[in-house]
């Protein structure tokens, strides 16, 4: 099964072929401070194995997504399996030191080690630069030599197959992207049905051949729950205002007939400009839910309606207090 019911696309400039899907396991590490639930090792073992056994081929996680559970349960089902599946793409994150916020090479190095023990691999596939805007100093990490500078040479020794960069701020990134030859890169909540911030990022990364891995099209999980299920916005909780344009999709998506979930993960995979779209999953119905979705019967006249509802340009994350629990 594995290998059928998906297409796949070339990765970049890469010869890697992915899923239009790629499943994120950062809520399998048990991230309560960031989704407001728990997720118990049980839960993250059933989860794996629907993911293994579905059609995606694709899946990402980081060395700090529950301060490394998220690695070691997926290492733990890896092996449990006897290995991946054919053709199967991991993609993981170099991270700071969660303690001090250090992320110079060094650290990069721990980081990837740490990975590849977790994990169980020699090698992976797609590794990015992980939130350098939440080290203790951006200039340590983002230099020649310092994490950046690793993350290449990492490449080169070819313990990656590929690199990113997976960050929050665009005015952050777009200086990375123009003075570095990533293949990948992983925004997160800026390109929804709600927001648009990282729209120009995405006209670069197309213009210099940078796979875009559009994560959180979701908003942090509320189109996909519901606003009154699920009144929050990009991990926070959120006020009437901020829910008010999740409240118009909502609307529209109903007089259609269609799952708000389903429009905010086609509105991702129907840009040409993303690769594939990053959709965090924490039970085994909810891969099969996201794969419902990205086939679900939308109408052009609805597209139409989305289109012209107004959606923000401002940085979602703004007033996010970063959690990495």
């Amino acid at each position: 099964m594995a290998e059928e019911g998906m297409s796949r696309v070339r990765l970049g400039r890469t010869d890697l072929m992915v899923t239009p899907i790629c499943l994120g396991t950062s809520g399998l590490g048990h991230m309560p401070d960031t989704y407001g639930y728990d997720v118990d090792a049980d839960r993250a073992k059933a989860t794996l194995k629907a993911i293994f056994e579905g059609p995606v081929n694709f899946l990402d996680t980081s060395r700090i997504y529950g301060m490394g559970r998220s690695e070691e349960r997926i290492g733990a089902a890896i092996r449990e399996r006897g290995g991946l599946p054919q053709n199967f793409v991991v993609s993981t994150k170099l991270d700071r030191d969660p303690e001090t916020n250090a992320f110079d090479a060094a650290q990069a190095r721990r980081s990837l080690e740490q990975s590849l023990k977790a994990l169980g691999l020699e090698r992976i596939d797609i590794l990015h630069l992980h939130d350098p805007e939440h080290s203790r100093s951006l200039t340590e990490t983002t230099s020649r030599d310092g994490a950046l500078g690793e993350l290449f040479r990492i490449k080169e020794e070819g313990l990656a197959k590929a690199v990113g960069l997976a960050a929050g701020q665009v005015a952050m990134m777009m200086p990375l992207l123009r003075d570095w030859d990533f293949d990948a890169l992983i925004t997160h909540n800026r390109f929804t049905l709600a927001n648009r911030n990282a729209e120009e990022m995405l006209d670069l990364a197309r213009s210099r051949g940078i796979a875009v891995l559009n994560a959180a099209p979701y908003a942090g999980g509320v189109l996909a729950k519901g606003s009154s299920e699920y009144p929050r916005y990009v991990y926070q909780e959120a006020s009437d205002a901020a829910l008010d344009p999740i409240r118009r999709i909502e609307a529209i998506c109903a007089r259609y007939g269609v799952p708000p979930g389903a429009a905010a993960l086609q509105f991702s995979m129907r840009d040409p400009r993303v690769a594939s779209t990053v959709c965090g999953v924490t039970r085994p119905e909810r891969v099969r839910q996201t794969l419902q979705w990205a086939s679900f019967p939308i109408p052009a006249a609805m597209w139409e309606e989305l289109k012209a509802a107004p959606a923000s340009s401002d940085d979602p994350e703004a007033t996010r207090q970063y959690k990495p629990g």
